[in-house]
């Protein structure tokens, strides 16, 4: 079933949910709320926006329940995040809820969706689309439905929306405890958060689509000079206020580097994939003829494993 079928099939369910909700911030128990994906709909800057909630069984809606966003890679859209991740299972473990955006396209089939991170990138990019109001839009309308615990909002997101990510972390720290760019480098200025945040990256070596060093990656279809690593991760390290030196640890293929000594208890850490190509570490495949991620570790649970340690104060 397409992603379309699923949003035309719960379009009825979740509207009557919204109308039963109570208003404000501190909504009743939803027990009406369907657990397991289901798709919302809400208009802004003009534009009909569209994402997809997970809500596992395991969640007690009657306590306020970390959020986390996933954002999909450049061209992809909110199943291929789904797929991509596997954050439906550690959500299922860990009890929070999962979000995964829809970002703009061309065409309205739910094909070729971006993500405007300043830089980059395609449709959304050349039209100055509103991606971050449109997280803050989705914030609000599930406050509507379920205790959200404002302390622990997280994102994270595949190499363009591994950029949504740390565009969030700039414009929009006051919501965001944490994010975890993966294979996607700091492609905004001016960025200015209003307050620390906590940084976690993976990145591979041999990524021929947003490169480790930096600069237009030979198969990037948007022919863009992206920013380093190196220099994506020592702007957080700077703007954070930690020590300069990392801690580091590695092996044949991972090498992972933090820096403690945070403004605000934050904290920035870095993964670097040795000779790996431009994936989502233990997940899958983003298509068929892509890099085959490696599965020495697994991105999603390492993320989740940090961003439960950091929570706003």
């Amino acid at each position: 079933m397409t992603i379309k079928q699923k949003l035309i099939i719960v379009l009825s369910v979740l509207t009557l949910t919204a109308l039963a909700c109570a208003r404000g911030n501190t909504p009743n128990v939803t027990p009406n709320l369907p657990t397991g994906e289901s798709a919302r709909f809400l208009t802004h800057d003009g534009l009909d926006r569209s994402y997809v909630l997970y809500l596992p069984a395991s969640v007690d809606l009657s306590k306020p329940v970390p959020l986390v966003f996933v954002f999909h890679g450049g061209t992809g859209n909110a199943e291929s995040a789904i797929l991509m991740s596997g954050f439906n299972e550690v959500a299922d473990e860990n009890g929070f809820l999962v979000v995964y955006p829809n970002g703009t396209g061309p065409v309205s089939d739910d094909k070729l969706l971006t993500w405007n991170v300043g830089a980059c990138c395609g449709f959304a990019q050349r039209n100055n689309v509103d991606d971050v109001g449109f997280v803050r839009s989705i914030v609000t309308d599930l406050q509507s439905l379920i205790k959200i615990d404002t302390k622990r909002i997280y994102a994270t997101g595949m190499s363009n929306g591994g950029m949504m990510s740390h565009r969030l972390a700039c414009e929009a720290s006051d919501l965001f405890a944490a994010v975890a760019p993966v294979a996607g480098t700091l492609n905004f200025t001016p960025c200015d958060p209003t307050e620390p945040i906590s940084i976690i990256e993976f990145h591979g070596t041999d990524d021929q689509h947003v490169p480790y060093e930096g600069g237009i990656g030979p198969e990037s279809l948007a022919g863009v000079d992206f920013t380093s690593v190196k220099d994506s991760i020592n702007f957080w390290v700077s703007i954070n206020e930690c020590n300069s030196q990392s801690l580091t640890e590695s092996s044949d293929e991972i090498q992972h580097e933090a820096w403690g000594g945070c403004a605000g208890s934050t904290s920035v850490e870095l993964y670097t994939i040795i000779g790996g190509g431009h994936t989502w570490p233990g997940g899958l495949k983003g298509r068929l003829r892509a890099d085959s991620p490696t599965q020495t570790i697994s991105a999603s649970e390492l993320i989740w494993d940090f961003f439960a340690a950091h929570s706003k104060p």
